[in-house]
């Protein structure tokens, strides 16, 4: 048996027996007994109740043992004393930084609690296109999961001039997969803030197709100055409040804020900060929802939206309101309030069994059972292997050009180097200028002023093997290269290292397996995660990327790198502050001019 979001029918074509079990006068599919129910409506936790479900929806929550007075259930669950709250909604996210496809995602979302998912697909649509964006959502439908789309908005993220991507989403293919495809419910996050806030006709040409069909404009924002303007623009929700300051000015302005939590020792985890305006400036916590943003495999399996949770609880919520933070709000801020997020009658029975420390033990996805006792259940299983197969074209996606010079020319002279500056938390990166003094050999420059070489080769076969060279200062690799193919946002190959040897082998590895990230040391692999499908992508179960993932981390910290190897494919994401590298060379913003290597 196959279990997708599009198993559990329509609410309207089970009303008459959904009332004939909630009054007791037919007997229900399911019941869940001996329990404690978070409301997140009210926002309180009642003791000793149960759940009856049928057709895959909450027939009623009642009090424990009102079952045995009417007609046998069909199966009864022991909840044995724990809590039963409605599944997680996870606002953003993106299924490509996870490495693995949708059906695989939902083996780990399910087994943290998580059963609905809205997921930007944009990283696939920079290397496929259209063809990308509607192959993910033909995986998602296969997938054991509610996967809803918010459309990608800002493909390539920015002019052909500063990048070279494989896909160009423009306003009528954004509205054309609106008209397509139901699932898709709002636009993604509008990565192009600074176009925005100055009126650009295509940036506002593609938050019209969204308004103009009354779907929500999803946001990413950096600096308060630019609040207004962005409001003002249609934005209405983003995940981006990286502080205090920022996330008060959104929540008054109108906009929703998602608080991202993360791997602490990433970029990912802002809700510290970002939760202030509720814990310490008095703000409603009613339009701030929980999300997880990116997530490789092995954080995805440790980091879910369930930690989320309770990192929302640890930073001074009460725990009936961080689960409707991560549940009902996310719901509501995209019009699903009245199907999922909570445990009223005539809603999906997603739910999940909590122990008394917030963490999921049992999962039930349209009233079938999942995840049983924190371990994968038969149904789900059998949903898993019969994952969906991306078309041939996804797996030959990495287009390189035969010539490959992969470090810029020795300085002759005296120069200034406009160097990209790592320091964490990795996302803003600031812009330094380096005084490099003459040198017989690159080696001795890179370990006098601490610099990296760092290339970007355009992947898409689209500009005859452009590439262009920089320097990254404090990246902090002495000895190898590290290399990926998940370079955002168009997703060309970026490459790092210490010698041209070695960044040579790692491009080598990613072009033979069509994608992935590697981490090289004086000529060998040392770790490598195979990502085939878009080159950003593996068709294994989580299980085993996670296993290839915590290997690569452990070789990537090896070798010296500063900043995680999921900060590292940000470096050519051009529309993050102060300076970045894409194939036609060093971009400087907010000015989106390209910048030479010396000055």
């Amino acid at each position: 048996m196959t279990i997708t979001r599009f198993s559990v029918a329509p609410l309207h074509e089970s009303t008459i027996h959904l009332a004939a079990v909630a009054s007791g006068r037919a007997p229900a599919d399911l019941v869940i007994t001996g329990a404690r129910t978070l409301s997140t409506y009210s926002e309180r936790i009642a003791p000793e109740r149960e759940i009856w479900v049928a057709n895959g929806r909450i027939a009623a929550v009642m009090p424990a043992g009102a079952h045995k007075s009417g007609p046998a259930p069909k199966r009864v669950y022991d909840a044995k004393g724990g809590t039963i709250a409605p599944g997680l909604v996870d606002p953003h996210i993106h299924v490509e930084s996870s490495m693995v496809t949708a059906c695989a995602y939902a083996e780990a979302a399910l087994l943290n609690g998580t059963t609905t998912i809205f997921c930007d697909s944009h990283e696939i649509g920079n290397v496929m296109d259209v063809a990308g964006v509607e192959a993910m959502l033909e995986d998602a439908r296969m997938a054991p999961l509610s996967i809803f789309l918010t459309v990608p908005s800002t493909v390539p993220a920015t002019s052909p001039e500063l990048e070279t991507a494989g896909g160009d989403l423009t306003p009528a293919k954004i509205g054309a997969l609106f008209d397509k495809w139901p699932e898709a419910l709002a636009l993604g996050e509008k990565m192009d803030f600074v176009p925005v806030t100055m009126g650009d006709p295509r940036s506002h040409a593609i938050i019209a197709e969204a308004l103009k069909r009354n779907r929500p404009v999803s946001g990413h924002i950096y600096g308060r100055e630019l609040v207004p303007a962005y409001a003002a623009a249609g934005v209405t929700d983003t995940h981006e409040a990286i502080d205090r300051a920022i996330a008060d000015d959104l929540i008054d302005a109108g906009i929703w804020v998602f608080l991202r939590g993360g791997n602490p020792a990433t970029p990912w985890n802002s809700i510290v900060e970002a939760i202030k305006p509720i814990t310490e400036l008095g703000a409603s916590h009613k339009r701030f929802c929980l999300c997880t943003d990116d997530r490789d495999a092995d954080d995805l399996l440790n980091f879910g939206l369930d930690w989320v949770v309770r990192e929302a609880i640890r930073c001074g919520m009460k725990p009936e309101q961080a689960w409707a933070m991560g549940s009902l709000h996310g719901a509501t801020r995209f019009g699903l309030g009245d199907e999922i997020g909570g445990l009223g009658g005539g809603r999906r029975a997603d739910l999940v069994l909590l122990d008394d420390e917030m963490k999921p033990v049992s999962t039930w996805y349209g009233g079938e059972l999942m995840v049983d006792d924190r371990k994968v259940a038969p149904v789900l299983e059998e949903t898993l292997n019969q994952r969906y197969r991306y078309p041939e074209t996804a797996y030959n996606t990495v287009h390189l050009p035969k010539t490959r010079k992969l470090v810029p020319d020795l300085p002759s002279g005296p120069v200034v180097a406009n160097a990209i500056g790592i320091e964490m938390p990795g996302i803003v990166l600031p812009h330094r200028k380096v005084a490099i003094a003459p040198a017989n050999d690159w080696a001795s420059i890179l370990e006098r002023d601490n610099l990296s070489f760092v290339t970007v080769i355009e992947r898409h076969g689209k500009s005859d093997g452009g590439m262009a060279h920089g320097l990254l200062h404090d990246f902090g690799i002495k000895d190898g290269a590290v290399g990926s193919s998940v370079g955002h946002d168009s997703h060309n190959i970026i490459v790092a290292g210490s010698n041209e040897a070695d960044m040579a082998l790692a491009l080598d590895t990613i072009e033979a397996a069509k994608g992935g990230i590697v981490v090289v040391q004086q000529g060998k692999v040392i770790a490598f995660v195979g990502l085939p499908v878009a080159g950003l992508l593996s068709d294994k179960r989580v299980h085993e990327v996670a296993a290839e993932n915590q290997a690569l981390k452990t070789a990537w910290s090896a070798v010296g790198c500063t900043i995680p190897y999921m900060g590292f494919n940000l470096i050519p994401l051009s529309v993050i502050p102060e300076i970045r590298i894409t194939d036609k060379g060093l971009v400087k913003v907010p000015e989106m001019v390209i910048a030479p290597l010396y000055d």
